[in-house]
Order: C-alpha cells, then structure tokens, then sequence
C-alpha cells in the first residue's frame, strides 16, 4: 500500500526545505519545479522573474536545452524527502494516518500522489451523488411523506444550493486549519446528517438535515481542489485535477443508477442508508490515507508583553476583542471569497465554467424527463443507464484531456522562451487555454442540440446516447481546465478560488433543476436543449477570446492588488 513506499524514509525532526507561505501573498506564475512565487508581477513579459524575485539574466534565458535540462534533473535529484515526525504531524488523529506528512508535498512520490488524489476524489463523490440518487425515488418520497411533487423537489434543489454557499466556509476554514481536520469533521457530521435524513417522519425534517448532510459533504468539492494544489507541480496538476474531478462529475451519472435499483427494491429510505454508509466509508479512507499537505504558515511576530500592572486593566479589553476578531474570521471572513469575482479572469473563468455545469443539470433533467415517458416508457433502472454514456465520456476526458492540458501548457512554455534564472520552465495560468478551449467550447453545445432534438424525434436510444458521450468530453475538458486555472490564479489561496467557483455553479446547477421541468413542458426538449446549447456555444467562445486577449493584463492587475 501506500504507507509501504515511505517506510525507507528516515524521519528528520529538523526542517530540510520546509515550504512556508505569508498569509495574504498571492501570485499566480509559478515555475516548472514547483516554486510558487511570491512576488508581484511588474514588469512581465520585459522582465521575467524567478520564484525568489531574481531577474532572469542573459546567460540563463539562453542556455542550451541540454544545460537546461542537466539544471531540471540535477535539482529533481538533489530534493530529499523530509518526513514529518509522527507525534508532529498535523491534523486529527493525524497518528493513525498510513500514508506520512511530508515537508514539502511535491516531493512525494507519484504512488503516493496518486493515492491522495483517488481518495479524495472518492470523497468529492459524495455530495453529487447525494443530489442525483433521490431523482428515481421522488415519486416513492412524495408518496411516503405525504407531499406534492413540487416540495419534494425541494429536497434536491435546496441540497444543491446548501453545496454552493457550505464549501465557502469549509475553504476559509481549511486555509488556516488544514485539509485533513476539514475532511475528518465535515464527513462525520455528513454521516449523522444522512442518517437523520433516512429517519425524517415529514417533509420538513427530511429538507432541514438533507440542507445540512449536503453542505457538510460538499467540502471536498474546494478544499479536494485545493489538497491537488498542495501535492501536485503546475506541469501535471492538469491530469491530475482531471482525475479529481471525475468524483463529482461520476457521482450525478452513477448515482440514478443506484438510486432507481435501492427504490424499487426497499423503498427510498434505502438511498439514505447508502449515502450514510457512503459517507462511513469515506471518512476511514481519509482517516488512513490523506495526510495533512496545506503549506506550513510562518509563525506570528512575538508581540510586547505588557508589564504586570498593566495586565489587570487590558486582560478583559483584550478578551473581548479577540473574541469579536474570531467571530469575524468565523462568519463573515469567508464571504471574501465572492470579493474574487471583481477581478476580470477570475469572474469570466468562473462564469465559463458554471454555464457548463448549469447545462450538465438541464441535460440530467431531459434524460430523467424523456426517457421515462413515451415515446420510450423506460423503467427507472433503464433511465439510469442512460447516464452511463455521459460517464464514459468524463472518463476519457480524464484519461486524456488532462495529459494534453499540461502539454499545451509546457508547449507555450518552451515556445515563449519562458526560463527562469535556473533553467525552470515558468508557466502561465492563462497556457491551459488553447485549442483544447476552442474545441470543447463547440463540441459540449454541439452535442446538446444533437442530443435534444434525437430525443425529441424519439429516435433510438443509441444516438441520443453518443451525443451524451460527446457532451461528457467537451464539458470534462471545461471542468478540468478552469478548475486548474482557478488554483493558478490564486496560488496561495487555491481553495477559495475552488469554493467561488462551486458557489457560482451550483447555483447555476440549482437553477437548472428548478426551471428545466416547467420549460420542457413549455418548449419541449428539442429546443431546450437548442436554446441552452446556443447560450453555452455563445457564452464559452466569448469567454475563451476575452481570456486568451486580456488574461495577461488582467492577471497582473490581480496580483498588483492582492499584494497590496
């Protein structure tokens, strides 16, 4: 397993290259080794910096790729891994965990990364999956709990809106206390909260703790993003936020599936019962295998300590007001986070990519919607298979959109000349939008139309299904690249850049599935899905040019002001 790889390594107390960050430092150009910069960017592209602030010389901007390349691997090998001593390591019950914290997460080796990122995908699952699993059982529900249609669908619309505004809070809150007490904490309230959800005797009780089993199961969905940040360099986060994101993506496509069988055999409390568990398991697998990888902070400057006379009179002034300043931190500092969307890039990256998963929702909606009634009439468990096409489509997106983003991103790299003083590659957030944008940002809409108007025409179930497939690849691509993109921009604050950006879409998600019924019914699924398809086709095309033409200018602007 993954704790084996490091068991050769010897635990070393002392600090050997320990990454530190100054809370409030941003900067979003970061070096192929890894470095993350710490300075505002003044004068790029006249003058290119290294990570410690150093002019690019002459000598070094023209070296041989072969010198370049000696520098790359003569640096990769004399990096050693420094283990965490095991009664240091961060986070709750941070002595149980198999795999170690490490001073510096990129040094670990790739089994171990890999296994980060699956399991911590394996929790982004979760609260996705606890949305779409309730789509066969409505009919079951409403029966049960004796309530119109139109409540019970409030038991999935505001679970998505609870996914949107809870993950705000869990990304402030995982910035300063780390990933793991986040991961730990929120799954165990999520495992109370579905279990109380299974046993609700009414409609209100079962939308009260399904609000709060959602947000606690949505941390993952920025505080994940922000865990591949930490562990993954920018020149192969690409593939591995492509990984990670198959979690909340499989989950809305799986989940029917598992939903309509547990509803037609043991009634829907069943679902339930299945995302309890669900949700038991996922806490051990982060309980033994998601080690604590947020940077370690620098400590505070020691403050005067006032003189004894002095302590009687400020003890009670002073109390007061770092309890006020907790309460601030606690409540409103996470807000700060939608603050992010006055910056141009962030706000068109953000918009970019919940148009699409707004679109993703409509189209869950048409297939639960179209296929259960003539001129097809499928069963419940049928209907969910229907979604496995989409699946297939996110997969190979994964597999291979990935490893092209980050190739797209070296090749800009090597082709800008972009070195810094030690023969790193230096990339740029804005490297990851090239061909792959323009193709996907066609291909997802395209596939929409194709699949509305097959539906619409009742033609067999296979065509309607290749075009989900292709709809599963364009919008994959989307996902993927903006996710990245996001940590890019905001470096030191990679989880809060995630977080708006779930804010953003699941209220665009949350809306899709509220109106996507009533305008079925009002325009039928073909032009739905024409109309939503040309929105997306329109809207990601201009997103792409505005992104491509001003993202340089925009991202420096950003720095300036986060660095202020």
């Amino acid at each position: 397993m993954a704790g084996t790889d490091l068991e050769k390594i010897e635990e070393k107390p002392e600090d050997s290259g320990t990454r530190e960050e100054t809370p409030g430092d941003e900067a979003s150009i970061t070096s192929s080794n890894g470095d993350r910069d710490d300075v505002s960017i003044d004068a790029f592209p006249d003058q290119i910096l290294t990570p410690d602030g150093i002019p690019v010389d002459e000598e070094a901007a023209t070296a041989t790729p072969a010198a370049r390349a000696r520098s790359r691997a003569s640096s990769t090998r004399s990096r050693a891994i420094s283990v965490v001593p095991r009664l240091k390591r961060r986070g709750l019950l941070a002595q149980l965990a198999l795999v170690p914290e490490v001073e510096r997460p990129y040094d670990y080796p790739n089994k171990i990364k890999w296994t980060i990122t699956a399991f911590v995908a394996l929790a982004a699952c979760a609260a996705p999956m606890g949305s779409a699993i309730f789509y066969p059982a409505l009919p079951y529900m409403s029966k049960d709990l004796h309530s119109s249609p139109t409540i019970v669908n409030l038991t999935v619309a505001l679970y998505m809106l609870a996914m949107s505004i809870f993950p705000l809070w869990w990304s402030s809150f995982s910035e300063t206390l780390g990933r793991r007490n986040i991961y730990l904490s929120s799954f165990l309230l999520n495992v109370v909260f579905s279990l109380l959800s299974g046993l609700s005797v009414n409609i209100g009780m079962l939308i009260v703790f399904r609000i709060l089993s959602g947000g606690a199961a949505a941390s993952v969905q920025a505080v994940g993003a922000g865990t591949i940040a930490d562990i993954w360099e920018p020149r192969e986060r690409g593939r591995a936020m492509g990984y990670f994101y198959l979690g909340p993506l499989m989950g809305p496509l799986v989940a029917p599936i598992i939903g309509g069988a547990l509803a037609e055999g043991f009634g829907w409390r069943s679902t339930m019962w299945f995302l309890t568990a669900y949700g038991a398991v996922v806490w051990v697998a982060v309980l033994f295998f998601v080690p604590e990888t947020l940077a370690k902070r620098k400590p505070a400057a020691a403050t005067t300590q006032p003189s004894p006379e002095g302590l009687s009179r400020v003890s009670t002034a002073r109390s007061v007001k770092q309890a006020a300043v907790s309460l601030k931190r606690c409540l409103i500092d996470p807000l700060e986070v939608i603050t992010y969307l006055r910056f141009p890039a962030v706000a068109i990256t953000v918009f970019y990519a919940a148009v699409t998963f707004g679109s993703l929702y409509v189209l869950n909606i048409v297939i639960q919607s179209a296929f259960s009634q003539p001129p097809y009439g499928y069963s419940a468990i049928v209907v969910g298979l229907l979604y496995l096409p989409g699946s297939l489509g996110y997969f190979a997106a994964s597999v291979l959109g990935g490893r092209w983003n980050d190739r797209l991103m070296v090749r800009a790299a090597e082709k800008a000349q972009r070195y810094d003083a030690r023969g790193k590659l230096v990339y740029l957030p804005e490297d990851r939008m090239r061909e792959n944008a323009w193709i996907s940002a066609t291909l997802y809409p395209g596939a929409l139309i194709w699949s509305g108007w097959t539906t619409y025409y009742g033609v067999h179930w296979a065509a309607p299904a290749v075009a989900n497939f292709f709809f599963g690849v364009g919008s994959m691509l989307v996902f993927s690249a903006a996710t990245t993109m996001l940590t890019e921009f905001m470096p030191r604050r990679s989880s809060s850049g995630v977080a708006l950006n779930n804010f953003v879409r699941n209220i665009f998600s949350c809306t899709g599935g509220i109106v996507s019924q009533p305008l079925i019914d009002a325009m039928g699924v073909g032009w739905l899905l024409t109309m939503i398809g040309l929105i997306a086709w329109l809207s990601g095309n201009v997103a792409i040019w505005l992104l491509r033409k001003n993202s340089r200018k925009w991202r420096e602007q950003m720095d300036k002001a986060l660095n202020q």
